[in-house]
């Protein structure tokens, strides 16, 4: 398999998950949910669902045509990380969090390596 080939099923997987994290703050809400309480009971945490989810849709979308969407992949490469580091280090200075390290951190850098990786191989093999 070739790495456009790669990065599209990636985008599909990866676009599905961003599509359910508030379904998975309900089944492990200490890996995914940052508030005490049910998932949907916090609006933040709704807003950020939302977010994640039209992200998601967006990435699926872009399967189609990777290096047409060049910019929105690099965006949830780059955000991905900066979204983990900073999650990293609030859950290191709450006890209560530290299932994130576990749960959405290593997830997000999933995301940024299969993306910071197989993004400039699709581009330099063509579709």
């Amino acid at each position: 398999m070739n790495a456009y080939r790669l990065l599209q099923i990636l985008l599909v997987a990866f676009g599905a998950v961003f599509c359910l994290v508030g379904p998975l703050a309900m089944v492990w809400p200490s890996g995914w949910a940052w508030h005490e309480g049910p998932p949907m009971a916090s609006q933040y945490f709704m807003m950020i669902v939302g977010v994640y989810a039209t992200l998601g849709v967006f990435m699926i979308l872009a399967a189609r045509n990777p290096l047409g969407n060049v910019s929105l992949i690099w965006f949830v490469a780059v955000s991905s990380a900066v979204h983990a580091a900073i999650m990293a280090v609030q859950s290191l200075s709450a006890p209560m969090h530290q299932g994130h390290l576990l749960g959405d951190v290593p997830a997000l850098l999933l995301v940024t390596i299969a993306f910071a990786v197989l993004l400039p191989k699709a581009q330099r093999s063509g579709a």
